[in-house]
């Protein structure tokens, strides 16, 4: 990371608690770097190159920009509390912005040396209008087929099919939702649920077939429509042990015996390791992984989305411009190396495109417990008791025990300049992230 910029940021952090907008170019040789030697990363490369249209050496440079926008976000949002806005990363993937309601910040933000976006709307604010829709979701015309938060223009959006918009405006107002905050915009969108065309990696159950999300210890997390409670798995074995859909659209199901969850996503052909689940921010690049049509990238267009289903409206959902077809439901959706969520549906397919939503990984993990597998847990058999992650050996640089390019999970630990530092969020390495030039990850110990 540029060395001016790093020092901006962790001003901004520790000294005035907050940053709003951070231009994130980094050099070309540390994004060269942080791939060198990965065949399963050249691998992503070329398809967010074949997808994105842009070259392998552009998609390098997006994805250790994309990385330093979500640590950055994260922490941001923390930071910010209630006059935090939302954040997005322009069309290139280089410059994330964070809108704030509170102008005072902002000027702190620019004596930082960055640049911040007022609105008139928190994140909050947008959230609890959204709420207003989802609880009147059973009486959304049919000609609406979701709604969503677009924190770019701070305002919620209902989408109409065509000759809709004014019984789209009509049931939001009925809604309660006030009409400078909604903005009716015309879709073609007509999504449904992605169950059972052939593909590669997948599973089945009963007579349907859907595709593995991501590997948690015991079993493996994919779409709530893939299978109720109780329903038994093929390919591998075990049992859906919680779903929920509509409303939500997530499962979990625990393995049979002799399984082994591993912390891998397949790239059709070979795979992309998962180092953890810090979430990517609007216009990143993300990629998808299903047992239809294989891996597609594109980038993340809005979150909070709702959408309704001819089974009923699902919340919380991500919108994106990735492509997917019925058979990718419960797929791996990933951005770098970190996991995002699973397939829920959408419309369109992959020979003429369309708009794809993804369940985020995070509340699936949360509502039912689950523990990631991630690169540092060792893959282990069902049937074994999970053990604690431990620190990655790295050889030892002058500093000390910390190296870059290297994953440190939550808690892990490391030397750098003759003092030992702790984790505060997981991540993995570049150069510039020294323990001591980012508070943000690391604490000392």
């Amino acid at each position: 990371m540029n060395r001016k910029i790093l020092a901006a940021t962790a001003a901004a952090i520790t000294g005035a608690g907050l940053v709003t907008a951070i231009a994130l170019t980094p050099s070309a040789s540390a994004g060269q770097q942080a791939t060198a030697g990965d065949q399963a990363q050249s691998e992503m490369l070329a398809a967010m190159s074949r997808d994105l249209k842009i070259s392998p050496e552009q998609a390098k440079l997006r994805l250790a920009s994309e990385q330093r926008a979500a640590v950055a976000d994260n922490t941001l949002k923390k930071q910010l509390g209630t006059s935090y806005a939302g954040s997005w990363l322009d069309s290139t993937g280089t410059t994330l912005t964070v809108a704030v309601t509170d102008a005072a910040q902002a000027d702190l933000v620019r004596a930082a040396g960055a640049t911040p976006k007022t609105v008139a709307r928190s994140a909050s604010d947008l959230d609890a209008a959204k709420l207003r829709l989802d609880a009147k979701s059973t009486k959304a015309p049919k000609t609406v087929p979701g709604w969503y938060t677009d924190v770019t223009t701070n305002s919620i959006v209902v989408l109409a099919n065509a000759g809709g918009e004014a019984a789209a405006k009509s049931w939001a107002a009925e809604s309660g939702v006030p009409s400078d905050v909604v903005r009716i915009e015309a879709s073609a969108e007509k999504p449904r649920a992605l169950i059972d065309i052939i593909g590669g990696n997948a599973y089945t159950f009963g007579s349907g077939r859907c595709s593995i999300g991501f590997p948690v210890e015991g079993g493996f997390v994919t779409a709530g429509h893939c299978g109720t409670t109780g329903t038994r798995t093929s390919n591998p074995s075990g049992t859906v042990a919680g779903s929920s859909f509509p409303g939500n659209d997530y499962a979990w199901v625990r393995a049979d015996a002799g399984n082994t969850p591993r912390a891998l996503v397949n790239r059709y052909p070979g795979t992309v390791p998962v180092a953890g689940s810090t979430e990517a921010a609007v216009n990143s690049s993300v990629c998808r992984s299903g047992s239809t049509t294989g891996w597609h990238c594109g980038t993340i267009l809005q979150k909070n989305t709702s959408v309704t289903y001819p089974e009923g409206t699902i919340t919380g959902l991500t919108r994106t411009n990735v492509c997917a077809e019925p058979g990718d439901s419960g797929g791996s959706w990933i951005s770098g190396d970190q996991a995002q969520g699973v397939t829920s549906g959408g419309s369109g397919n992959c020979t003429s495109g369309g708009t794809i939503y993804f369940q985020p990984i995070s509340e699936i993990l949360s509502v039912y417990n689950l523990r990631l597998m991630v690169t540092g847990n060792p893959p282990s058999s069902t049937t074994t008791t999970p053990t604690t992650p431990t620190s990655p050996t790295t050889s030892n640089p002058p500093g000390g025990t910390w190296a870059p390019y290297t994953y440190y999970g939550s808690g892990a630990t490391a030397s750098y300049g003759g003092s030992n530092y702790r984790v505060i969020q997981p991540h993995t390495s570049l150069p510039g992230w020294e323990p001591p030039n980012v508070p943000a990850l690391w604490e000392l110990a």
